[in-house]
This record gives C-alpha cells, sequence and structure tokens, in this order.
C-alpha cells in the first residue's frame, strides 16, 4: 500500500483549493503601476501585399501613447522553427522569417500588422479603428494540394510550389517496402482527412511587459508552456535582449494543450512597447483573436497503405501526407509531422517495412503547430483506421487481427522499422484487460436491444503507442533539433527542514504541485505540506524545457528524483560525522539517519538544521548549506500503449451519433497518482471524442475562417460525453528513468478518436451500409447521414 500521501497515493489534488475560491492568479489579474494598454490591428484578408500603412490619425487621437508597424521590427530578428528537417534529397527545409508584426504582406487572416498602446483599452481600440492600411488583395491559397501544384500563387514569394520540406522515413526503406507491396497477397488503402482543431484553452493568451529604464531589465508575464524556451528565443533571435535582462514569469495558466508552448509576436510587441514608453505593456486576446491568432492543430491529408498476407499479418505500412503548416512556421510545426509523427507509424504491430512521406505545406491560414498529442494522433489515427478496414476486407474479427500482429514481449527492447527502439511493454495484456471492461460476448444483445428503439449500435477499437519525453539530445540535434531536450531541478531545502522544489515544467492543470510533492516527501519521509513547488519564473528556476508532450513527470521529476538522491546523500555525510560513525553505516529511511544496527539516529530536520547552522559540521569536507540541483537528459522516449473501445449509437433517420461508454486500458508504468492518472486520461478522451465528432475548423475559399467563435466552432460538452471506464492496472515500468514512469497526458486524445470512428462504421455496417468504409472527422449528423444515402 502507498504511504499516505507519497508516491502511488491518489492525494488529492492540493492546488486545486485556489482555483475553487477564485484566488488564482492569472496574467490577465496582474495589474501594473501606470500600466498601459495594446490592441492588435488584423488582417482582414487571407493574403496581400501591405501598401502603406497611414498610422497619422491614430497617432493624434486622445489616450493614444504609441503606433507600431512591421517597420519598427524590420532590423530585429524573426521567430525560428524549433527543428531543421531536411528533404528526401538532403535539401534543407525553406524556412521564412516570421516577423513580429506583418511587414511586406498579411499571409492570413488574423495576421496582424500593426499595435496600439493607449491610456486605456478603449483608447487603444479607437486608435486601432483609425488606422488606414492600404492592401492590396492577392489570391489566397488554402487548399493543400492546390497549394503543392500552383507555383504562380505563393504565400512566400520565395518560396515555389509552397512547400517546406518533402520528407521521407526512412528513406533507406522505400525501395523495400514498394517491392513488398507489389508482392504483398493483399493491399489495403485508404484516404483520410485528420481535421484541423483550434485548441480553446479555457484562458485566452496574455502578456505584460515591463521595462526597468534604470537597470535596463526586461520582465514579461505570459500565459507560457514553457518560459524558459520563450525567453531564449526572445533573447536570441527575435529581441536581440539579453537573457540576464530578461525575466519571463508564466503565473497560474489556464490550460494549454501545446498552443503555449510557443513564442508569439505579441510577447515580442509588449516588451518593445515597454521600453519605448518607459511604462507597462499589456495585452489579453478575446476568444475571436484567439480562434484567430493562435496555432491550430491536427490538419493532415493522407494516403496509407497496408500489405498483408492473406492470414492478415501485416508486411509493409506506407503513407503520403500532406501536413499544413498554416502561413508561418510556429516553433514545433517542422517536428509535428516529421518525427513526432513518422517515427511512430509502427504502432504496436511487429511490421517488418514501413515507409512515411510528408510534405509540409504552406497556406493563406493561421500557423499549425503541436495539440494535444502532437503527430501521435495523427499517426494512430491513419494506422487504426486501416487495420480496421483490412480487417473487414480480410474477413477478420478487429481484435483478433490487431492481437495477431503485436509486438510480442519477450521481443524488447523492440527495435522498429521506424529508427526508435521500445524499451518495455505487453499490449496482448491492455487488449486482454479491455475485453474484461467491455465485454464484447454481450454486445449481440445489446445491439438487439439498440435495433428495437431504431437505432443502430456499433464497437470500435483502438490500440495505440505513443512517444514521449523527447530525446535524448544529442540524437535529437543530429536529426535538427535546436534545443536541448534535457529538464532541470533545484531542491532547496531549508534550515527549518522545509523544502522549495524549482522546477524547468511548467504546471497549468497537470497537477506537479502535487505530485511532484509526492515523490519528494516520500524520498525524504517528510510530510507533503513541508513541500512547495516552484516552477514559471526564469528568475527561479533552472534552465528547464516546460511541459509538453508528456515529458514533465519521465524527465523533469527525474531531474527532482536525481537532486533529492544527492540530498540525502549529503544529508549521510553530515550524519557521519554528527553521530561519529562511517559513511557506509549510515542508512537513511523513513526521515531518519541511523547508524546501521544502533539506535543512533538524527532526523531529517535535525540535519538540515545543522547544514545551516554549522557548529558541529564536517566544515574541511562539506560546504555548509543544503540545496542541491540537477539535469536530466533521457536515454530514450518513454512509450505507453493502451487499448480504448467505444460503443455508439447511430439514428439512422438523422445520422446523430451518440457515444453510450468508452473503455481504456492504459499501461503508463508505474503510477505516482492513480486519481490525477485517471484525470488525466478523462480530458483527453473528451478532446478527442470532440474531434471524431464535432470539432472541426473550416476556412473559405477566400481565407475567412468559418468557425470563428463558438456559434460556428462545436466543443464538446457534459452531454455529449459518457461515463468513462478507466484502467492502468498493466504495468511495464519504463526501465530508463528512475521512477519507471511514462507519460499519460496525452494518451486519451491519441487513442480514442478512430474508436469513435471505428465503432460509428461498425455501427453502418452491422445495419447494411457496406459501401461505407470511411468518413472523415468530425462525424457530424449531416455527413453519417449522407455517407449512408450514398
Amino acid at each position: 500500500m502507498p504511504k499516505d500521501n507519497g508516491i502511488g497515493a491518489s492525494t488529492i489534488r492540493r492546488e486545486d483549493i485556489k482555483f475553487l475560491t477564485g484566488r488564482g492568479r492569472y496574467t490577465d489579474d496582474i495589474n501594473l503601476h501606470a500600466q498601459t494598454y495594446v490592441v492588435f490591428v488584423r488582417s482582414q484578408v487571407a493574403h496581400g501585399r501591405i501598401v502603406s500603412i497611414d498610422t497619422s490619425a491614430a497617432e493624434a487621437m486622445p489616450g493614444v501613447l504609441a503606433v507600431l508597424t512591421g517597420e519598427d521590427f524590420v532590423a530585429k530578428g524573426g521567430n525560428p522553427a524549433g527543428w531543421l528537417i531536411q528533404s528526401r534529397g538532403g535539401e534543407a527545409m525553406k524556412e521564412p522569417k516570421r516577423p513580429v508584426l506583418a511587414h511586406g504582406k498579411v499571409r492570413h487572416v488574423g495576421d496582424a500588422y500593426a499595435a496600439v498602446v493607449g491610456e486605456s483599452i478603449a483608447a487603444a481600440r479607437n486608435g486601432a479603428e483609425a488606422i488606414i492600411a492600404d492592401i492590396e488583395a492577392l489570391p489566397a491559397i488554402i487548399d493543400m494540394a492546390t497549394a503543392v501544384a500552383d507555383s504562380a500563387n505563393r504565400v512566400h514569394d520565395e518560396i515555389e510550389n509552397n512547400v517546406c520540406f518533402d520528407w521521407g522515413w526512412i528513406e533507406d526503406n522505400k525501395a523495400a517496402v514498394d517491392e513488398a507491396f507489389e508482392k504483398a497477397p493483399h493491399v489495403t488503402t485508404l484516404e483520410l482527412v485528420n481535421n484541423r482543431l483550434v485548441p480553446n484553452a479555457m484562458e485566452p493568451r496574455a502578456s505584460i511587459g515591463d521595462y526597468d529604464p534604470g537597470t535596463g531589465d526586461y520582465k514579461l508575464y505570459t500565459t507560457s508552456q514553457n518560459p524558459h524556451l520563450t525567453r531564449l528565443l526572445i533573447s536570441a533571435f527575435v529581441m536581440g535582449i539579453p537573457e540576464n535582462k530578461l525575466t519571463v514569469i508564466a503565473p497560474d495558466v489556464g490550460g494549454g494543450f501545446g498552443s503555449k508552448i510557443y513564442h508569439y509576436g505579441e510577447e515580442a510587441v509588449v516588451l518593445e512597447a515597454s521600453k519605448r514608453l518607459g511604462r507597462p505593456v499589456k495585452w489579453a486576446a478575446d476568444r475571436s483573436e484567439s480562434f484567430l491568432s493562435d496555432a491550430h492543430g491536427r490538419d493532415h491529408v493522407t494516403k496509407i497503405q497496408l500489405a498483408t498476407d492473406l492470414e492478415g499479418n501485416f508486411l509493409a505500412l506506407r503513407t503520403e501526407t500532406l501536413a499544413n503548416v498554416g502561413a508561418y512556421l510556429s516553433n514545433f510545426a517542422t517536428v509535428t509531422p516529421t518525427f513526432l509523427h513518422g517515427t511512430l507509424m509502427a504502432g504496436p504491430y511487429k511490421t517488418p517495412l514501413v515507409y512515411v512521406n510528408v510534405k509540409a505545406v504552406f497556406t493563406n491560414t493561421a500557423p499549425v503547430d503541436a495539440y494535444r498529442g502532437a503527430g501521435r494522433p495523427e499517426a494512430t489515427f491513419s494506422i487504426e483506421r486501416v487495420v480496421d478496414k483490412c480487417a473487414r476486407e480480410l474477413g477478420l474479427e478487429p481484435w483478433e487481427l490487431r492481437r495477431r500482429n503485436f509486438i510480442q514481449p519477450d521481443q524488447f527492447p523492440y527495435q522498429t522499422p521506424v529508427g526508435v527502439v521500445y524499451d518495455i511493454g505487453n499490449y496482448g495484456a491492455t487488449l486482454d484487460r479491455l475485453v474484461e471492461m467491455v465485454d464484447p460476448a454481450g454486445f449481440e444483445a445489446r445491439v438487439a436491444d439498440s435495433a428495437k428503439r431504431g437505432k443502430m449500435r456499433g464497437l470500435g477499437l483502438s490500440t495505440w503507442i505513443e512517444a514521449c519525453g523527447i530525446a535524448p539530445s544529442n540524437l535529437v540535434g543530429q536529426l535538427g533539433a535546436r534545443v536541448g531536450l534535457y529538464d532541470a531541478a533545484t531542491v532547496r531545502v531549508n534550515a527549518t527542514g522545509n523544502l522549495s522544489v524549482m522546477v524547468g515544467a511548467h504546471s497549468h492543470g497537470q497537477g506537479h504541485e502535487t505530485v511532484f510533492a509526492q515523490i519528494v516527501s516520500d524520498m525524504l519521509g517528510i510530510g507533503i505540506e513541508q513541500v512547495e513547488i516552484v516552477h514559471g519564473d526564469t528568475s527561479k528556476i533552472p534552465f528547464g524545457m516546460g511541459t509538453y508532450g508528456s515529458r514533465s513527470l519521465a524527465v523533469c521529476g527525474s531531474a527532482m528524483v536525481r537532486a533529492t538522491e544527492k540530498i540525502i546523500a549529503k544529508g549521510k555525510k553530515i550524519a557521519a560525522h554528527m553521530l561519529e560513525a562511517s559513511l557506509d553505516d549510515i542508512v537513511f529511511e523513513n526521515g531518519s539517519f541511523t547508524v546501521a544496527g544502533t539506535d543512533k539516529a538524527k532526523s531529517f530536520g535535525e540535519i538540515a538544521f545543522s547544514a545551516y547552522v554549522p557548529h558541529n559540521y564536517p566544515l574541511e569536507e562539506l560546504e555548509p548549506g543544503l540545496e542541491e540541483t540537477a539535469f536530466y537528459d533521457p536515454g530514450n522516449f518513454t512509450y505507453p500503449a493502451g487499448a480504448y473501445a467505444c460503443e455508439v449509437e447511430v439514428d439512422p433517420e438523422t445520422g446523430q451519433v451518440t457515444v453510450l461508454g468508452f473503455s481504456a486500458a492504459d499501461d503508463f508504468g508505474n503510477v505516482m497518482n492513480p486519481m490525477i492518472v485517471e484525470g488525466q486520461v478523462h480530458g483527453g478522451v473528451a478532446q478527442g471524442i470532440g474531434q471524431a465528432l464535432l470539432e472541426g475548423c473550416a476556412y473559405d475559399a477566400e481565407g475567412q475562417l468559418l468557425s470563428a467563435s463558438y456559434m460556428d466552432y462545436t466543443m464538446p460538452r457534459a452531454d455529449d460525453l459518457p461515463f468513462y471506464n478507466v484502467d492502468h492496472s498493466c504495468v511495464t515500468p519504463c526501465t530508463h528513468n528512475p521512477l519507471g514512469v511514462k507519460g499519460c497526458g496525452e494518451a486519451g486524445a491519441i487513442g480514442s478518436p478512430p474508436a469513435v470512428v471505428n465503432a460509428v462504421i461498425d455501427a453502418l455496417h452491422r445495419a447494411g451500409h457496406t459501401n461505407v468504409t470511411h468518413i472523415d472527422m468530425p462525424l457530424s449528423p449531416q455527413r453519417v447521414w449522407s455517407a449512408m444515402n450514398g
């Protein structure tokens, strides 16, 4: 049994009290002395050449303090992509400059080309409305296939065919894969769309720039998942501010789902404007602004083929994908459809040959980047849909076809044909557990019950694997990463025995303040209330790489464990001196340093006090104090996996899909807090169901965003979602981090969309609509009804 509030206990999230009582402190809650406000002027056309921008009327308006345009930032740098990807022929990707404010051209509706600073929001808005811009409209480039085929119309004038890169993985596999398909007894082909999504975090983005002319120091308060990366990008690439002069603070952040990993131009503008005025400058987006300017997610068009023998054994798999990167390269835009996608195209299967081709395409739409799962949902959806289609074509049960092709437990570590090595897993165990949860044997009776009520019932399956905690740094550097992918933690023991733990990861709903404290308190044998977790302020925390990719516990948590181990090691040395014993005889357990085989002991608090009041202390051997820092760079990804099932009813009269139940059997390695893990899965599944049935970001042919508000973009609500049956009892501990943990934050969003779609197709087939082999997401009533009715 886990200790009270220790590792493995379902400790209640202690950070929730402030949120539930209205005491959270978000960026928009911060108001500084003499604060001003900025409003951005955004393009109303998707593609246009800026002929002129007349700011004179705005500058003359009461309360307007400054107007900035792209011209003010021309001499500065641009916001870079975080990964350099090579095309198949070895050619470097095309990386156009992403300006702070649009200069020369606007490239999507919502592209900011001017900013007005005022004494009040109203004054800034009035000034923004007074700006007169002469923008020569150009043809909008929206459809990816058209963008690639049209060399005349270009999002960026210097990039022919609008292609950022043409990537093949692994290129040396291609000939063997093609030969396998030529000889294969059976080939299943499926063309599908992974629909564009808007992240829609509860808190819109906001930033405050605060320049101190007396010291030359800058402070940026911002809604960031990754404050150190934001500081690095602003310093090294965008503004040239020395890092030691820039502090980035991400206070409470109301969700991110990936969209707040990146640096956005608004952050640079508030800093520059604050320096010019010598006063703080604040910006907070409204929801419409967020729809237009936040980085979107997904948006792939894929052709996937699976070659098998007639018994259903997988022989080879290949895909061709057009991946939309939008108008500019956001920071992770190039890695999401490549190394976070292509390296997962083997799935949990022992497919011997895999080849992946991805063309990244510029369009006149908002930039596209990592969104919960980031490349892994796109890979899983393609695989699990084509596997289901293959099963129907071969007349095999989808459950059995998957089981037949699983990598077996005795095959680990398993070298995949897509470059990565899975360290451990047991995919049959999670599928067995799912069978117990779902009761497939009783499904036919449930089908009959639905039929009595005039409904069609279906059961869909998805078996998935994910790579979390991108690593190691030396490998990803060879693959094009421009940053390291380690993390760091500092454990500071105060003289009275309580702790401050400074971590590079950022918490914005994950529960770090609880789980990280559970681990440290468990290791040190002290109360969880004695441990404070500090994050989000670059002036306080060690250089860390933030929170994304289900990396926080596996990477930052491991750094924290290593730092805590250093604390214990130093504590043993102090205890050996105080207890007049050999270091080898000191044992630390349950918060006490003891001499083995005796009753001589010192509590953790006594050792901490001695470290800071070193009257009886080995000063000739040890420095005073008790504070340690550790950096941790993983040796490999972690590979959580699972099996999901969805049960739906479809109304044949309207095409309406109702999700009746959803079951998830996951292997997350060792689980630190079961309650928080279950909550993470719940949230991910809700977003996956949203993508499968409801959410769809749409532009018209002129590049106008048709789904620019909640009137047009459907978010899942409570009555759209079923009761979730979640299990994580199948455990294969990660072999290469000290906690044996794997990621869990994105799993639900990865495994759920194909399970939902497979369930709907199953319902239609059972009702005789065998001609319907696929429906693109979201499966709206109109799309389902249209598919049934030809």
